[in-house]
């Protein structure tokens, strides 16, 4: 894999908060390109990756970083607006510590190098991002360091895996010369085409 040198996660978590804060409350129930999440899932699982990575950037190991994020249905926090960009802004100021970058940390129940760990965050803000974006319509260019570190990670993952599954759902084909956004989607497991349903 790529090595990310300490990628600045600011970037692209000050892009997914934006995206966030645009979302209007009547969008919480609609469709995502996640098929067991809507809008609302979707939020509240960013934030709940949010606080598991930042704890895994500090080595504050407990339930945040133990805890499977398959094993239930996400949260969406009473006061998400406020919330979600406190902590992807924790997130990112954490992973600015070079001692994150080191050993062994934690997220999601699996023991994993630092180095890995915040290329998993790179990756989850990524494609996540786009989910949003796509699901409420708006406009979305990741940083290109998180994108170039996500698309790194989906590759590797995709490489080592004789199935040709991805990490979110099996790889969906995308030509060679396609954007690398439409790539690294491709590679997570979903269709750069996807559209959020228009109205009948």
């Amino acid at each position: 894999m790529t090595d990310m040198r300490m990628l600045d996660l600011g970037p692209q978590t000050r892009i997914v908060s934006r995206l966030a804060a645009a979302v209007p409350d009547a969008a919480l129930a609609d469709r995502t390109p996640c098929p067991a999440y809507t809008v609302g899932d979707l939020l509240g699982h960013l934030a709940g990756l949010a606080v598991a990575f930042r704890d895994a950037a500090r080595k504050d190991l407990g339930p945040t970083t133990d805890t499977d994020p398959g094993s239930a249905a996400p949260a969406l926090p009473a006061h998400w607006r406020e919330e979600l960009p406190a902590v992807l802004g924790e997130l990112a100021e954490a992973w600015t510590d070079p001692a994150a970058w080191t050993g062994m940390t934690r997220a999601g129940g699996v023991d994993l190098p630092g180095e890995i760990a915040a290329a998993v965050a790179a990756d989850e803000l990524v494609v996540h991002g786009w989910d949003l974006a796509r699901a409420t319509g708006q406009e979305y260019a990741p940083d290109p360091g998180a994108l170039t570190a996500s698309h790194a990670f989906l590759l590797a993952a995709a490489e080592e895996d004789d199935r040709g599954g991805g990490i979110f759902g099996p790889v969906v084909p995308v030509p060679d010369g396609a954007p690398l956004l439409d790539r690294a989607v491709g590679l997570s497991g979903r269709d750069p085409g996807w559209a959020r349903p228009t109205a009948p």
